[in-house]
């Protein structure tokens, strides 16, 4: 398998159709012309692949907003779709890492944000996993800072499909998670992150979308993390653009 970091504008119509077809396996409702349109609204697109088939993908955008007085540069994306069969890979992580630290580079910014629509648990356990602090979180409270800005940056984004009091993005045709993916087994709920998920987005199996939030820097990685930084730096990913 390889871990591979492209421009969208470089994608060729084989390869998006290739992509929609994961989504779609993954989600229902989808609609092509939506799935292209989102599409052609990110920047880059992260994923892996083996010789024969794409195992997992997802797409970021960079935006430079202001919240709070303040100028950000921003890392923004959706849902991230794996395949089961590599759902016990970590390349997909490790290449998402490297890749935001590249576009960190680009851009002269070594300190981006992250701002993720969440509908599914795994999704959102991606985020104890590499990062120690983000949000929300079963943790604590989420400082009213940071709340602010999130709320400030998903009603510019999503408008009226964002409900600041739930903090979840609801769109009016939206693309639920196929029921066998959204559903969450029994033993997940041993774990106080998805329980927390569960109750902080319960309409997630309707396409409820989490608006979550993460501070993309070496210093807010935690040891798996950590790791894998290390390990962008023994073996790079491709990158293929301009």
């Amino acid at each position: 398998m390889i871990g591979e970091l492209l421009e969208r504008r470089k994608l060729g119509s084989a390869e998006i159709a290739e992509m929609y077809r994961l989504f779609s396996s993954h989600f229902e409702r989808v609609s092509e012309s939506r799935f292209r349109a989102d599409l052609a609204a990110k920047d880059w697109v992260i994923r892996i692949r083996d010789d024969s088939q794409l195992l997992g993908f997802t797409s970021v955008r960079l935006l430079h907003r202001s919240a709070n007085g303040k100028p950000l540069d921003l890392i923004y994306s959706g849902d991230t779709i794996v395949k089961p069969e590599a759902r016990s890979t970590t390349l997909l992580a490790r290449t998402w890492i490297d890749s935001v630290r590249r576009i960190g580079q680009w851009c002269g910014n070594p300190q981006l944000h992250w701002l993720l629509l969440v509908s599914g648990f795994r999704t959102y356990r991606l985020l104890p996993v590499f990062w120690k602090e983000f949000y929300p979180s079963y943790r604590g409270d989420t400082p009213v800072e940071v709340r602010s800005t999130m709320s400030t940056l998903a009603a510019s984004l999503f408008g009226p499909d964002y409900l600041p009091d739930a903090g979840v993005v609801r769109f009016r045709e939206p693309q639920p998670l196929r029921p066998e993916l959204a559903c969450i087994p029994d033993n997940r709920f041993d774990d106080p992150h998805v329980q927390f998920f569960a109750g902080a987005n319960p309409g997630h199996f309707q396409g409820d979308e989490l608006v979550c939030w993460a501070r993309l820097s070496e210093d807010n990685l935690t040891a798996a993390g950590a790791r894998m930084w290390s390990a962008a730096d023994c073996a790079p990913i491709a990158v293929r653009g301009s």
